[in-house]
């Protein structure tokens, strides 16, 4: 189940690994730990070629920025009870302190802060919730 559009900025917990699909499609993942006092876990999938630069890049323990779409899986364990796993769907990722984008952008050499926070638009970014629905 796909949540919403999410960013978030943690901790490589573990390193990235690749695999391949049946169709020779890369596909990246790593764990993320996202707390501040305490270990939450969140699982980082990559499947755009366009991030397998910045995510080779990435090491345990490097701290990284993520935009993508949340989603929620229910596995259930061998001793067959349900856990939920949570993961995003990763648009975009950013080393955070190296001042690269990870989204190549069309435009070359230095580029400005407004360049670097920008992420590729998502056609359901503005289903779930209004401007007028935004408390604040």
């Amino acid at each position: 189940m796909s949540l919403a559009k999410a960013v978030v900025t943690g901790t490589v917990f573990r390193a990235p690994e690749k695999r391949f699909t049946q169709n020779n499609v890369p596909v990246s993942s790593f764990i993320l730990n996202i707390g501040e006092r305490e270990e939450m876990l969140l699982r980082v999938v990559v499947k755009r070629q366009a991030l397998d630069e910045i995510v080779s890049e990435i090491t345990k323990d490097s701290r990284v920025l993520v935009e993508g779409r949340l989603q929620i899986n229910t596995v259930k364990n061998e001793n067959g009870t349900e856990r939920r796993i949570f993961e995003i769907d990763a648009n975009a990722i950013e080393l955070m302190g190296a001042g690269i984008p990870a989204v190549p952008s069309s435009k070359s050499s230095a580029s400005s802060s407004e360049d670097i926070v920008k992420f590729d638009s998502d056609e359901f970014s503005n289903e779930l919730i209004g401007e007028e629905e935004i408390p604040f």
